[in-house]
């Protein structure tokens, strides 16, 4: 019995789940010990300070969750990069058709993979102990994922243009270009508040960026989800470009038919390689086209 490819592909499209999952818990955990604590003071914040950082908290006995957190925070997030690249190279979802969208999903993952060590570093280099290293980190957290997502938001413009019909990479073109706008914000103000010294407010954004990368994370869901959904096949309009880029550019007619001489020799007019959902010529089947919707 075939295994239905919701079964099959589930582990990819959980990633990214698990990693949201896991950073939300994370913050809630830490947001509920400090409220049920009673807002304690702790040594590594300001003498003005009454809210604390997610750093302070996660500097005191909630360090091992910290850094547990982060860790498969990043780490599944970092396997969601991982699958989509591969997803696309196999074709389960749509490919990339030029050098330009590799190099791109390539720096992509290379940033996210330093947002990754920014994350895990700033989580075990706490802010009582190594405070410049452990701010440094942050900010390689934080700058790491965001030109990450602005890879990524270039990647999926140009496979727009190839894909059009992929409503899916318009959705998480936007909601990834939501994110950089948003995060880029309230990092800002973030940057601001700490030099100007109102850490209450600076730990009110830091909280909320927090809380903003969990959308980011989940954007990932978007992107994996499809590649269960539609069949290993690519789509048509794939099939109809990779063939003209093989014929030198020769034309097909939007019926799926190719018209005059075809490469096997047979005059007139012949269907073409799975387009419009059939077989080559004498194979007498029909195969659906893929319902593909990514």
């Amino acid at each position: 019995m075939a295994i239905p490819n919701f079964l099959k592909y589930a582990l990819v499209w959980i990633l990214p789940l698990v990693s949201a999952c896991t950073w939300l818990a994370m913050l809630l955990a830490m947001l509920i010990v400090w409220e049920l604590e009673g807002h304690p003071h702790y040594t590594s914040m300001s003498a003005n300070q009454h809210i604390a950082y997610i750093s302070d908290i996660g500097a005191q006995g909630l360090k091992p969750l910290f850094i547990a957190g982060c860790c498969v925070t990043t780490v599944f997030l970092d396997l969601s990069f991982a699958s989509e690249r591969w997803l696309r190279h196999t074709g389960r979802l749509a490919k990339n058709v030029g050098a330009a969208e590799k190099i791109l999903s390539g720096l992509s993952i290379i940033f996210a993979i330093a947002g990754t060590c920014g994350l895990i570093l700033l989580s075990i280099f706490d802010t009582l102990h190594h405070p410049h290293l452990h701010d440094g980190f942050l900010l390689l957290f934080i700058a790491g994922y965001v030109i990450s997502a602005i890879f990524i938001c270039a990647e999926y413009q140009r496979l727009g243009v190839h894909f059009r019909q992929h409503r899916v990479l318009r959705l998480s073109f936007w909601l990834k270009l939501i994110f950089i706008v948003v995060e880029v914000i309230f990092a800002i103000v973030f940057a601001a508040t700490m030099f100007d010294h109102q850490q209450n407010t600076g730990a009110i954004f830091e909280w909320i960026i927090a809380f903003v990368f969990t959308f980011y994370v989940l954007t990932f869901f978007v992107d994996l989800l499809p590649a269960a959904r539609s069949s290993q096949e690519h789509s048509n309009a794939e099939l109809m470009h990779l063939k003209e880029a093989e014929n030198g550019g020769a034309m097909m007619d939007h019926s799926g038919y190719t018209n005059g001489t075809t490469t096997n020799g047979v005059n007139g007019n012949a269907y073409a390689i799975g387009v419009a959902g059939h077989d080559r010529v004498g194979a007498g089947r029909y195969k659906p086209p893929a319902a593909q919707n990514f």
